[in-house]
């Protein structure tokens, strides 16, 4: 096992670098290039880092690994706990690959305040890797709350005309949900007496109380995935952020909603997730159908890939709610595959956009003509959106519909009903772009994609085959978190919880049938346990 703390050197590494930025002096052109560099260099090693631990992963076992634990606010029980599990050590590795691509993307588009835009990338950085390895609940709370802040600078300052009503709308919508998750928080750790997220697994929360908590969670992360209706947010954001903001937006920042779900939802409610699950199916059908045919008559670019976006994402929380191993494992793989396959599909349109200075879908057309790399790079990743078997998005697509079929038939007919119309609007897409008569003579006039270009596009594209071809790579490394998920949510629907966990000392529970609250450590052996299982007698 590594002898040294490597989540915290990949999650805190930016963050120097980001310092190192501000201590930089200068002419404007010096002190541009020169952040450049330092976030080029810093967001390269932090990769190299994640790289290695991905590496050092041991995907037999569903423990935490490379845990580090001290004290944070000893007089609350609150502490600096990181780990990473089969859940979460893709999505670091994926927030690390996309922030180097980001840089480089924003190489030459970013002009002004190029020292304070590297800083904001630093900082999401860090924020994003937090959110993912953080195993006390208030940990977490802070990362998954200051990921806002950088995101809103990044489309505030550097966005496109309405720039600053995205940049609040965003900000806006995804605040006030989080505010219902604190009241949450604040919630379980009265009833606990703990933050510790392993802890928390241990714990058995009563079914009334599992209902509000999964209620407010769940107003946090679906408007960050986004699910249908609180997804308006999303198209806005997207048109108005720059490329590397939309890119990081796609490819990071949607996962942190399916995330919590997997991380708070599941394991802590169980008895919330199996009565809402039904609900849950529902939304994501309307996700997956309706936002297929809104983006099938969008004329921007952008906003038909974020309409897209969340169509896609309606696929993860259907296999997610199934709480099965197909459906689980459908779920973290479509995300890791959107992961790539969006960001790299905003970076498609970045090209375009920095040549014409138009994301209007009519102004291209016939680009196959004197941009044929860029035609067959489009064509991949759109294959892939699409879900071509061997490549990324179809192992992600197939898993989820197997876990909805085995929870729902109707589900499963309806959501399937998805890939077509994905591969409907995709198609128009990149016959709009790509085919067609060249009307437009600056379209035609364009030079094909550079050196520098095409090396944002490399990595990307080998993951979308690697991926499709042998999706062991994944899978076999979550497989052991995601058995002991499943069988952890199925003891806790069925009632038996382990016989050694108790509620947290001093702490009282109330009592929905008699109205009075009782002290639960002191009345144990008046409830009793039956048959060594741990479930109390009423």
């Amino acid at each position: 096992m590594i002898d040294f703390p490597i989540l915290s050197a990949i999650a805190f590494l930016p963050l120097v670098g980001a310092f190192f930025i501000l201590t930089i002096r200068g002419s404007d052109e010096v002190v541009a290039r020169n952040a450049r560099y330092t976030a080029l260099y810093t967001s390269l090693f932090a990769f190299a880092l994640s790289a290695y631990m991905l590496v050092r992963f041991d995907g037999s076992t569903a423990e935490f690994q490379f845990v580090e634990s001290f004290k944070w606010l000893p007089a609350y029980n609150i502490s600096y706990h990181v780990g990473v599990d089969g859940i979460s050590v893709f999505f670091v590795l994926l927030s690390t690959l996309l922030t180097p691509i980001c840089i480089l993307s924003s190489w030459n588009a970013i002009k002004t305040r190029v020292k304070e835009f590297m800083i904001a990338f630093l900082l999401l950085e860090t924020f994003m890797v937090g959110t993912f390895i953080a195993l006390d609940a208030v940990l977490f709370y802070v990362f998954f709350e200051a990921v806002l802040i950088p995101m809103f600078l990044i489309i505030g300052i550097w966005g496109g005309p309405r720039r600053i009503y995205s940049a609040f709308k965003f900000f806006l919508y995804t605040l006030l949900g989080s505010v219902l998750m604190l009241v949450a928080l604040l919630t379980i750790y009265y009833y606990t007496g703990t933050t510790d997220i392993p802890e928390l697994m241990t714990r058995h929360i009563p079914r009334e109380m599992q209902m509000w908590l999964w209620v407010a969670f769940f107003a946090s992360f679906a408007v960050k995935m986004p699910m249908w209706p609180v997804h308006t947010w999303l198209p806005d954001a997207h048109v108005e952020a720059p490329t590397a903001g939309s890119v990081i937006l796609a490819g990071v920042l949607l996962k942190m909603g399916g995330y919590g779900f997997l991380r708070f939802s599941l394991p802590l409610m169980p008895e919330a997730t199996a009565y809402f699950s039904e609900m849950v199916y529902w939304l994501s059908i309307i996700a997956i159908i309706y936002t297929s045919l809104v983006a099938l008559v969008q004329t921007d670019m952008k906003k038909l890939i974020a309409y897209s976006s969340v169509a896609h994402m309606g696929f993860v929380t259907l296999g997610i709610f199934t709480a099965s191993i197909q459906g689980l494992q459908g779920g973290i793989f479509q995300m890791i595959s959107h992961g790539v396959i969006s960001g790299a599909l905003f970076l498609i349109v970045g090209v375009v956009y920095d040549r014409l200075h138009t994301r209007e879908i009519a102004r291209y057309g016939g680009l196959v003509q004197n941009m044929p790399k860029f035609a067959v790079i489009f064509m991949v990743f759109m294959l892939g959106s699409v879900g071509l078997p061997g490549t990324s998005g179809f192992v992600g697509e197939f898993l989820s519909l197997i876990g909805a079929f085995q929870a729902n038939t109707v589900i499963a007919a309806l959501a399937a009903t998805g890939v077509i119309l994905g591969a409907a609007y995709m198609l128009v897409l990149y016959r709009g772009v790509v085919f067609g008569p060249q009307a437009n003579k600056d379209a035609s006039e364009m030079n094909d994609v550079t050196i520098r270009e095409i090396s944002l596009f490399i990595p990307l594209l080998i993951l979308v085959f690697v991926l499709g071809v042998k999706p062991g790579l994944v899978l076999d490394r979550t497989e052991a978190t995601v058995k002991n998920l499943v069988n952890n949510y199925e003891a806790a629907i069925a009632g038996t919880y382990p016989a050694d966990i108790e509620p947290a000392a001093g702490l009282v529970e109330y009592d929905s049938m008699s109205g009075l609250e009782r002290d639960i450590m002191h009345e144990d052996e008046a409830y009793g346990y039956e048959n060594g299982e741990g479930q109390l007698n009423d």
